[in-house]
């Protein structure tokens, strides 16, 4: 924090910053490669393939295809960011739940893995799929393969409980007649080889996405023996570990859930499947820290706010979910130096953002040392979604994002900051909402 004001990152002038912790991201990296290999058997294809929706930002992306990592993207503009960012297409999965005929035949003339949705969308792959010259079956490019519900249940947030009853996500597994249409459109098309799965994220226990790989293991080992062959090679088993944003201790853990996993799912592992997997957040999340700048001070019913950069525009679910998205704070001088508890010690105020409605608050009633104006805020745990998809609320700037690392110890410690997202720029605002087009109404 004293580096990144003694660099001139936040200031006056700049008065919110997103930092990412380097070190942290590729420690991260190697933890989930460490502990699917403790479990999977050896020689078994295994793609862990980032959730780029959690952080849409190209030098991260970069930074954990370094590490092996590939992407899971949702969109052309995700997709956009995983190719500018060099991730190959073998290292890409499209998993949208709204894809174009446009998109799919992009995705399979790039030869990525795409898992279709729904039966409308197979059939518009099976009008995008080429035969191969001479008899045989079709042979894409790359892997296809059809997302299911299993439908085991939803967590404690249910706007991200993609296997409840009534999911938008995939062919419900549990509906009349869904099952034997899933093996049946397999027994039909020799090219579909994965199933994919994903039971949830934040707010859903191991327990549930565990039961949710077993019941997509189960359905592969029904097609295959249907079939009367390794038709489907490849489980696709998504993301979702939650994250523990009360404290520094990261749990639950990769390891957690792969142990969860090889005692659920024995067959899992054993070497017949390859696997794929989407996290995002439990990536990213415990690297990342919003630092922002107390403009003001002030009480209302007696008790103190301070008016800061960092609200709804970064921090969208904390505030309209505070519930489910509850972050810690941390207070600062205005040199970066943690702010010490005064004498009476800590004083409950709200942490308010700039956005132009009362809700705008990212801690009420939260007891910290009391904040005055030029003082910094640090929201932790915000790596992912935080600094990466801003809500353009009263046309706020979108902050800069530096990534760190930390060298030497002691008087000798050294910060080096590289730029990931340059701050966005008034002109830029101006451009995106319409400003070459700010006479075209008035001449209708």
């Amino acid at each position: 924090m004293r580096a990144a004001v003694e660099q001139r990152l936040i200031g006056p002038d700049q008065p919110v910053v997103g930092l990412l912790d380097v070190a942290g991201i590729r420690a991260a990296a190697a933890e989930l490669w460490a502990a699917f290999n403790e479990v999977v058997a050896p020689g078994t294809p295994v793609l862990h393939a980032f959730a780029v929706k959690a952080a849409s930002l190209v030098p991260v992306l970069r930074l954990l295809a370094d590490e092996g990592i590939g992407c899971e993207v949702a969109s052309p503009g995700e997709l956009a960011l995983a190719r500018a960012a060099g991730v190959r297409p073998e290292h890409i999965v499209l998993d949208a739940p709204a894809k174009t005929t446009a998109e799919l035949r992009e995705a399979i003339e790039l030869g990525i893995a795409v898992n279709a949705d729904n039966p409308q969308e197979l059939a518009r792959l099976d009008a995008l799929v080429r035969p191969r010259t001479g008899p045989g079956p079709a042979l894409p490019p790359g892997p296809l393969g059809l997302r299911v519900n299993p439908q085991v249940g939803g967590g404690s947030i249910g706007a991200l409980s993609t296997a409840t009853a009534t999911s938008k996500f995939g062919v419900a597994l549990l509906d009349p007649g869904a099952r034997e249409w899933v093996v049946n459109a397999f027994t039909k098309r020799p090219w579909l080889t994965r199933l994919h799965a994903h039971v949830g994220s934040q707010g859903c226990p191991l327990e549930l996405m565990a039961a949710g790989v077993r019941a997509t293991y189960e359905l592969a080992e029904e097609i295959n023996r249907t079939v009367g062959r390794q038709q489907i090679d490849t489980l696709d088993i998504g993301g979702g570990l939650p994250v523990n944003f009360a404290s520094d201790e990261i749990t639950p853990d990769y390891l957690d859930y792969a142990l969860l996993l090889r005692d659920t799912v024995p067959g899992l592992f054993d070497g017949r499947y390859g696997l794929v997997t989407e996290f995002g957040r439990s990536l990213i999340a415990k690297s990342g820290t919003v630092l922002a700048r107390v403009e003001y001070a002030k009480s209302a019913g007696g008790r103190p706010i301070a008016i800061t950069h960092a609200g709804a525009q970064l921090a969208t679910r904390t505030v309209f979910a505070p519930e489910s998205w509850p972050l810690r704070v941390m207070a600062y001088d205005g040199e970066g130096v943690p702010k010490p508890t005064g004498p009476d010690g800590p004083v409950a105020q709200d942490v308010a953002g700039p956005c132009c409605f009362a809700g705008d608050l990212v801690a009420v009633d939260r007891p910290l040392p009391e904040l005055q104006p030029g003082d910094l805020v640090a929201l932790l745990d915000t790596g992912a979604y935080y600094v990466s998809n801003h809500f353009a609320y009263n046309s706020l700037p979108r902050p800069g994002i530096y990534g760190f690392s930390i060298s030497g110890s002691g008087k000798n410690t050294r910060v080096r900051f590289a730029p990931v997202r340059s701050p966005q720029s008034l002109d830029e605002i101006v451009a995106e909402s319409g400003g070459e087009h700010a006479g075209a109404l008035s001449g209708l």
